[in-house]
Parts: C-alpha cells; sequence; structure tokens
C-alpha cells in the first residue's frame, strides 16, 4: 500500500531517547540541552509589539490576493536587510517560503534529477537526510576538519566531486560546529563551483549570532553560477511559529531568471506562507533592529559563561565556535553514547552523541542558550559528570543511586 520512500521513514528510537522517554513516563523532568527553539530559554520577541503589529497585517488581508513570490513588500523589505550589509539582491530574484526546511527542498528539487547529487558538510544535521530522501537526492559528505578550527576541507571537497554533483551546501554559521566560512573559504568554493558549473545553497539561519567577527561574509554577490541564500525569521527574531522565511537567487543572470521561474511555480503549487505574516513582515524587520541585537549580545553573554566553564576542566576540549549557539565537546578517554546517557540519568540533562551529526568519535554537542544562572548549574553538573567519568567512579557506573531514582 505504501512507496518506497515511506518504507523508509519509520526509523527506530535510539537509545538515548528511549531513555529519555523512560525517563519523562516515569515523571523525572529532563532539560534539553540541544533544542533550537530559543522561545523555550527565554528569547522572544516582545509580545505587545508582536501583537499591534499582526492586526495591523491582518487588515491588510481582507482580501486574498496571493503572489506566487511571496508579497512584493515583504520581498523589498528582505532585499533593504541584505543592502544594509552591501548586499544587493533583487526583491524580485527573492522567493518566500515556511523556512529553510522547505526552501532546500525546493532547490533539491529545481537542482537535482533523482539519484544525482549535492554535496553536504560533515558534521551534518539529521534533517538533510529526510529532505534528501523526499527529493531522491544523493547527500554527498565533505569534510570539516576539527584541527583548523572546523575549517572546510578544500581539497578533500573537490575529490568527493563526481559527474553527478549539482550543488555545494554551505552553512555558515555552522550547526553544529559553529564554524564561520571564511572569506578564503567562500572564494574557494566559488571557484569550485565555477570550474564545475555548480549551485551554491548558503544557510545562513545564524547569521545574527556571531561571536568573534561582526560581518559574516557571504557568497551572495560573488562570481559562482548561482547562489541561494537561505534565511528567516525563526533564530533572527525568535519567531520560529510564524513559519517566515526566505531564499534569495543571485548570480549568472540567465540562470537567475530561469531559477526564478521555475520557483515560482513550485511555490505557486503550494502558497505555503501565510498572508499576515507576509504582511507584517517589514514592520518586523524595522522594529526588530533592537530585538535582534538584544538577543546577540545575550547569546554572546552565554558563550562567555559557557568558555568559562569548559576552559578550567581537563575532562573535555572544544573549538570555539564562531557563531550559533551550538559548541561540540571532544571527549578526553571517554564514549560519547555511554557519557550522554549517563548524563541524562545523573543530571537529567539531554545532549546529543557526535555520531548524530556523522561526527568523528567522540563528541557531544550541546546548546548554550540558557540563562547564566541555569547556564553555571548545568555545565558544572556536566563536567563534574565527565570528570567522575574519567575516573571510573563506581556510583557513576551504577547508574542512579536507588534514593534519587
Amino acid at each position: 500500500m505504501f512507496s518506497r520512500i515511506a518504507s523508509r521513514l519509520h526509523g527506530e528510537t535510539n537509545a538515548l531517547y528511549s531513555l529519555r522517554d523512560s525517563l519523562i513516563n516515569q515523571g523525572v523532568p529532563i532539560q534539553d540541552l540541544i533544542s533550537g527553539n530559543i522561545n523555550a530559554q527565554g528569547f522572544a520577541f516582545p509580545q505587545e509589539e508582536l501583537e499591534e503589529i499582526l492586526v495591523r497585517a491582518s487588515r491588510q488581508c481582507l482580501v486574498y490576493q496571493p503572489d506566487s513570490l511571496g508579497r512584493k513588500q515583504a520581498r523589498e523589505a528582505i532585499s533593504e536587510f541584505y543592502q544594509d550589509r552591501e548586499i544587493l539582491l533583487d526583491p524580485d530574484s527573492i522567493l518566500l517560503t515556511p523556512g529553510t526546511s522547505l526552501s532546500y527542498w525546493y532547490c533539491f528539487k529545481l537542482l537535482a534529477d533523482e539519484g544525482d547529487e549535492i554535496l553536504c558538510p560533515q558534521p551534518s544535521y539529521p534533517l538533510f537526510d529526510y529532505i534528501a530522501l523526499l527529493s531522491g537526492v544523493r547527500l554527498i559528505p565533505y569534510r570539516l576538519d576539527e584541527t583548523e578550527n572546523w575549517a572546510i576541507d578544500i581539497d578533500r571537497l573537490e575529490t568527493v566531486l563526481s559527474t553527478r554533483t549539482r550543488a555545494i551546501v554551505l552553512i555558515s554559521p555552522h550547526n553544529p560546529t559553529g564554524h564561520v566560512a571564511s572569506p578564503d573559504e567562500i572564494s574557494r568554493v566559488t571557484d569550485i563551483a565555477l570550474r564545475h558549473d555548480l549551485a551554491i545553497l548558503c544557510d545562513e539561519v545564524f547569521s545574527e549570532f556571531l561571536i568573534r567577527e561582526k560581518v559574516l561574509p557571504r557568497p551572495a554577490g560573488s562570481a559562482a553560477p548561482l547562489v541561494f541564500t537561505l534565511n528567516g525569521f525563526s533564530k533572527m527574531f525568535a519567531l520560529p511559529g510564524l513559519k517566515f522565511g526566505w531564499m534569495a537567487v543571485s548570480g549568472e543572470q540567465a540562470r537567475v531568471r530561469q531559477a526564478m521561474r521555475s520557483l515560482e511555480l513550485i511555490s505557486d503549487t503550494f502558497l505555503p506562507v501565510n498572508e499576515i505574516v507576509q504582511a507584517a513582515s517589514p514592520e518586523i524587520f524595522r522594529r526588530g533592529e533592537n530585538v535582534r541585537n538584544d538577543f546577540t549580545r545575550r547569546i554572546g553573554e552565554c558563550w562567555n559563561v559557557t568558555e568559562e566553564h569548559l576552559a578550567a576542566t581537563d575532562c573535555c576540549s572544544y573549538v570555539k565556535p564562531e557563531g550559533g549557539f551550538y559548541v561540540t565537546l571532544r571527549l578526553n578517554g571517554l564514549e560519547e553514547e555511554k557519557a550522554a546517557e549517563i548524563i541524562l540519568k545523573r543530571n537529567r540533562l539531554l545532549l546529543h552523541p557526535g555520531y548524530f551529526y556523522d561526527m568523528e568519535p567522540d563528541h557531544l554537542v550541546l546548546s548554550f542558550v540558557q540563562k547564566p544562572e541555569i547556564l553555571r548549574d548545568v555545565l558544572s553538573a556536566i563536567t563534574t559528570t565527565l570528570s567522575d567519568l574519567r575516573r571510573n567512579s563506581p556510583a557513576i557506573s551504577a547508574g542512579i543511586p536507588e534514593e534519587k531514582r
């Protein structure tokens, strides 16, 4: 009755999440240190302002008049956002989407036939596997080098190209390593795209959360044949529930026009973006500047607290993230899955082992977007448990003491 794809969409729950579910069913509260939902950590667009904006926007939408690319005013606001960053993107080369996940699906369907290949960074993000499966394309990993601060291994990237390669995914800031692609890396990736006639899909959803630099290097405006810039309100304004994103297309004008004609038809088939949210977006951009700056400042403070704790322990090492709000911990002499399970049992904290992201052993991944007072307690608990594990503490090996169950 079901398709071959459907039969591959029923994955078994892994051991870590089976343990989490078991603890939750026992009434044990679990603190999720991996979720990208920053609303749950107290980051939110001011509610009263948002309500005012949405009410005014609703009055613009009394008659349904959809635009396949998205409302012109919304696309112009996005264009102005990039113009303020000295990137020129034509509003007519911007397509609104409900978020980057669907933007990826649009791109994969636009650029690749079944069995064609898209290069994707490794460590990766699990969601890509499902989008690729639904699109019928193959993901081919290219390596980020931890010994070089998770920089793109350009030489090895070129070795994984084939005659079926259609595009290179560039995620900057990268999730979960926090690497920000440098101008030199972007130049070299652009050169590869030029020589092999490839598109670049640039995911910039963490673009507003730079820890070291003030300006994000971008491939938009480069000499690449075709660049798709993906972003949205989910992280930028802590508005994941609005489901408002975009893809901006730049590059050779003939190819941009061809891409937009196809994308317009794809989008017209679904018209998936809420009209009121589209109408509200220009004002969210205007009134959200201070909100975005406050988020950036707060996340910087969160990283400072995190680094203070991590620098004081010898149970793990880390590469300082340059953007985003995740950090990868390299464990010293510990097995990642066992460490994640014991931290979940003992500290009621959910972290991810590195293999979830196709990362070489042994790593843990966590988000440092927590309130500072909570973050200090969380990090202290994690590093204490990891230190105990290194000493092979019998109490830890045995799991949770009976009186604490």
